[in-house]
């Protein structure tokens, strides 16, 4: 069952980047209550939280930067800049239509963590003119996401991840069945929902 971590861990390993090698991505249809997915997650991972404006995001915020801090994982919060700063979150994650504003955020938190989410060769190339310290690509593979497109497949990834100056992370489907397909394809790590739920979701 740890094979999707050991795989992102593979993969990280072979980029020599020393961020996380695997990103949990809340989603709160999906993980209402993260904080207790993160409980079981292995140090050296990290969560990406997104809100999606939701009104318990203040507290839910606050339950994972708890458990992350206690637990040893790096907590990126989707978009809002406000929430990461008043929960003390490591960094920021930015949909690939903010990535403008990312020299904007690290002139004010130098020391942060920004990372954005890319779809395609276009999203990438912004990702890399806004300085972001890593990006998420998908869909990788077929996703249950709403908002998935077409998915890439392992071969067209890799032709962009080995393009891209940034540690580019493989997400969208990517399970411990799959996660094997990804190895020298220049992904720097895994970033999932699904699977990680697989993995730490269980009661």
């Amino acid at each position: 069952m740890a094979k999707l971590w050991e795989t992102a861990r593979a993969l990280s390993a072979e980029a020599s980047h020393g961020k996380p090698p695997l990103w949990f991505v809340t989603d709160p249809a999906r993980t209402p209550e993260p904080w207790r997915v993160v409980e079981r997650m292995p140090a050296g991972a990290g969560v990406i939280h997104r809100t999606f404006g939701r009104v318990d995001a203040l507290d839910t915020a606050r339950r994972l930067r708890a458990v992350t801090r206690e637990r040893g994982l790096a907590l990126l919060i989707g978009l809002d800049e406000a929430l990461a700063a008043a929960v003390g979150a490591d960094g920021l994650h930015l949909p690939e239509r903010g990535l403008a504003t990312a020299r904007e955020v690290r002139a004010r938190r130098p020391g942060w963590l920004i990372g954005g989410a890319a779809h395609g060769e276009d999203g990438l190339r912004a990702a890399e003119a806004a300085g972001l310290d890593l990006a998420l690509l998908s869909p990788v593979f077929e996703s249950r996401s709403p908002s998935a497109g077409a998915p890439l497949g392992v071969e067209r990834f890799a032709d962009l991840a080995r393009a891209c100056t940034l540690p580019v992370y493989a997400l969208g489907g990517v399970t411990a069945a799959n996660a094997s397909a990804l190895i020298g394809s220049g992904a720097a790590g895994i970033a999932a929902v699904e699977g990680v739920l697989e993995l730490w979701g269980g009661e």
